[in-house]
């Protein structure tokens, strides 16, 4: 089933439901506001992390549920370098580009459409960044569909430039598996099939080296507690101040991570297209008030941002989000939801 309502003259908001899952998105960022999935006694509960008042998207400095690019994550020193022209683009987060500037498609009001059928209902959004808009180059069409079938959510990202360009988009939710985030993460217990790490410097930017997870907090090829390691002594977790790195999937097993809250029984499973996935723990909450009326604490979420590896210092790493003009960028995610 698909439901849309209005919140203002601008801002929509789309549900899509079954008798499993619940959806909530606004066309505000292509932000998802709500996931409600049962828990162990079926209880219905938000496993997302959501403003109380819809307004606080607008501005969204966590980029709560958004759709974030151009380019997720950070662009080293705000440029690079594409067919021997260096592009110098918006420096929004201490002297490097973050999801994309200041106009980036979080910020951004999403046209839409929807449908349904027996099995799957739908929502598609689409916007467009002009060339020149944040410095990146070429007109760029993007268009992320929305599909809830049975107890899976996917999401499907296109994007098409009439210039050569990068492209790197992800979902930004914080999912806390507790419902209506009674409890931080620290106890959930999180699984990432991945051997490696990229090396971040103090500014959170890929040094172009990887780190083996191999005897280091990082290791979450066998399931462990979110909280365990997290306070360990290790320079990677003080620079962050607790997770926000791309792992390298393996791309052995049928998923690249999967997160569980035995209290509530509820398990996700992630399975996605692309090269890596940045976990990040919420180290950094902001300060306005949640659905429950309260304000977010470190470690109160966790987010699984699928993506090509994000741009380093002397654009390492470039190649992997490099979209040729009049081609297609192309990913997937999906997210199924369990109990136990």
């Amino acid at each position: 089933m698909v439901i849309e309502s209005k919140i203002n003259d601008e801002i929509s908001k789309i549900v899509l439901k079954n008798n499993k899952v619940y959806v909530e998105i606004l066309n505000l960022g292509a932000i998802v506001e709500k996931i409600n999935v049962e828990d162990r006694y079926g209880n219905k509960e938000n496993i997302v992390l959501a403003y109380k008042d819809e307004k606080s998207y607008i501005e969204n400095p966590s980029s709560l549920g958004a759709v974030v690019g151009r380019v997720a994550g950070r662009i080293g020193r705000g440029s690079f370098k594409l067919n021997d022209k260096i592009y110098e683009l918006d420096k929004n987060n201490n002297g490097n580009c973050l999801h994309g500037g200041y106009k980036g498609f979080s910020k951004k009001i999403w046209d839409y459409s929807y449908s349904e059928d027996e099995e799957k209902s739908t929502a598609t959004f689409t916007s467009f960044s002009k060339d020149g808009e944040g410095g990146f180059p070429g007109n760029l069409k993007v268009k992320v569909t929305y599909s809830l079938e049975g107890d899976k959510l996917s999401i499907e990202y296109r994007a098409y430039s009439d210039k050569d360009t990068v492209v790197n988009l992800t979902n930004h939710s914080y999912f806390n598996l507790s419902g209506n985030n009674k409890r931080n993460v620290l106890e959930q217990k999180l699984y990432i099939d991945s051997d490696k790490i990229c090396e971040l410097d103090k500014n959170l930017i890929p040094t172009g080296e990887f780190l083996s997870v191999e005897k280091t907090p990082f290791d979450f090829r066998e399931s462990k507690k979110i909280g365990e390691d997290i306070n360990k002594n290790h320079l990677q977790l003080e620079i962050g101040s607790g997770y926000d790195h791309p792992w390298v999937l393996n791309k052995k097993g049928d998923f690249d991570a999967i997160l569980v809250d035995e209290e509530s029984g509820r398990i996700m499973k992630v399975k996605t297209d692309q090269k890596a996935v940045v976990c990040y723990s919420m180290n950094f909450p902001d300060e306005l008030p949640l659905e429950n009326g309260k304000v977010a604490k470190k470690h109160d979420g966790i987010c699984f941002e699928t993506q090509n590896l994000p741009v380093g210092y002397d654009d390492c790493f470039l190649d992997g989000i490099i979209l040729k003009k009049d081609e297609e960028y192309y990913q997937k995610t999906i997210f199924e939801f369990k109990c136990i």
